[in-house]
């Protein structure tokens, strides 16, 4: 589970401020930082089939917001998908 202290320091690092959690990098980010905790999880218990779904709602939302983000801006878009770590 992602602590309030490290969605702080997300939001911080991503949005600028603490309050700007609106932003879609701040929600990429936070989507991402979920979904990472998520995997541990399913290695313990497999047969979760009822959190699997939610895990797949999220990487569709963040997949969506991550559209959004490279129709918008590619540049920031590159940038964000580097220092996240995702896309391989």
């Amino acid at each position: 589970m992602v602590t309030k202290e490290q969605k702080s320091e997300i939001v911080s690092t991503y949005g600028g401020n603490t309050s700007n959690t609106g932003d879609s990098a701040v929600q990429v980010a936070l989507l991402t930082a979920r979904i990472n905790d998520l995997q541990n999880h399913f290695k313990a218990n497999p047969k979760d089939h009822a959190s699997r779904r939610g895990l797949l709602k999220m990487v569709g939302q963040r997949r969506r917001l991550l559209r959004y983000i490279a129709n918008r801006n590619i540049n920031e878009y590159r940038e964000l998908i580097a220092k996240l770590g995702i896309r391989k």
